[in-house]
């Protein structure tokens, strides 16, 4: 097949295309950054250079797919996350309709059912709203859990202060996911037929916040690392002092609000969803430990 991925050389995306490529199929990846070319080439793959801002880009980019994989990267200069998640969104579903594309599977996340309060899974829920409109497409949602590599932004604290935390406590229930696993899963369903709208829940392991402390830190020498509770305030200087501007700021403050009560994790279990995932926390804390 013919297969169009967004995400660049992403966490997700480049071991994606690489199980893709290897399936013999025929993939372009979008990129924003012409300086990824060569490694993009050097995979096996064609790539598409310019901005998913441009919707007239993301038809050329998309012409000729059998299927495409979308999904919205971060993107921390913007005022408004939830616009430009569902900005983004409209150009995807612009591009498809476009190229009369039939299937496609979108990378959401774990709480888009919920329309606000979220932070930036808020943009995520109007996402997937977007998507559904398309008449005569098959979509996908593959809601992801909260992923192991966000703790990495955790590393500074864990050096400086001797413990690791959040707007949530310890006992806080936490489902997460590794990028490996959600690639496995996008690989799997696009090569595999699929109709209507629906929605596959994508995650690796379950554990309370201080077991995930308690794991880290075994990992890497500090058997008592503690996960520690912050205020709203507490975290959000935390966050403006370590560089990030304050609209995202506020919008992880709001995100770990959900993630604290656990709202985010209702239809997940309303479901009977269960962690499928290979990678479990334990072996993602050996990876953790190699960027200390």
């Amino acid at each position: 097949m013919k297969i169009t991925l967004t995400g660049s050389l992403g966490n997700i995306s480049k071991p994606l295309a690489k199980q893709l490529i290897a399936a013999g199929h025929e993939v372009t990846i979008v990129s924003s950054s012409a300086d990824k070319v060569k490694d993009i080439e050097a995979l096996g793959a064609k790539a598409a250079i310019g901005s998913i801002a441009d919707a007239a880009f993301l038809t050329r980019a998309f012409a000729g797919a059998d299927v495409v994989y979308t999904m919205v990267p971060p993107n921390f200069g913007v005022t408004d996350y939830r616009k430009y998640v569902s900005d983004s969104a409209r150009n995807y579903a612009e591009a498809i309709r476009n190229n009369n594309i039939t299937r496609v599977v979108n990378l959401s996340s774990i709480g888009a059912d919920i329309d606000g309060g979220t932070g930036q899974i808020s943009g995520v829920h109007d996402g997937e709203k977007v998507l559904n409109a398309l008449e005569g497409v098959a979509i996908k949602h593959l809601r992801a859990g909260f992923f192991y590599v966000n703790f990495y932004a955790n590393i500074d604290m864990i050096k400086h202060l001797g413990f690791i935390g959040a707007n949530y406590g310890a006992d806080t229930r936490m489902i997460m996911v590794h990028p490996e696993d959600i690639a496995a899963a996008v690989a799997e369903e696009l090569q595999t037929p699929f109709t209507g709208k629906s929605v596959r829940y994508i995650t690796s392991d379950e554990r309370s916040a201080g077991e995930v402390a308690s794991v880290l830190g075994a990992a890497i020498g500090k058997p008592d690392l503690k996960w520690v509770k912050f205020t709203d305030e507490q975290a959000l200087d935390g966050m403006l002092q370590a560089g990030l501007p304050e609209p995202i700021s506020r919008n992880f403050i709001e995100m770990n609000n959900a993630v604290g009560s656990g709202i985010l994790w209702k239809d997940y279990d309303a479901q009977g969803s269960k962690p499928t995932g290979k990678i479990k926390l334990e072996d993602f804390a050996k990876e953790f430990a190699e960027r200390l």
